[in-house]
């Protein structure tokens, strides 16, 4: 094997374990947020609003009127 071959080699295997880590680190990160996000709408369920349930409102009309085939 001729240097620039194995020079190659060794880059790929340096670019794998950058992105190999890389994606384990962002995997994280979602995961560190995502439950920070469901405390958060957890708190905001007990509000007084909780209740109203779902109406159709104008803009809401407006957009199923778009959809129609």
């Amino acid at each position: 094997m001729s240097t620039k071959q194995k020079q190659k080699t060794k880059d790929a295997v340096g670019r794998r374990t950058f992105l190999k880590g890389a994606a384990a680190a962002s995997g994280a990160a979602i995961l560190a947020t995502g439950e920070s996000a469901v405390a958060a709408t957890d708190q905001l369920s007990t509000d007084s609003t909780a209740g109203a349930g779902y109406h159709e409102s104008g803009h809401v009309r407006d957009y199923y009127k778009t959809t129609r085939l």
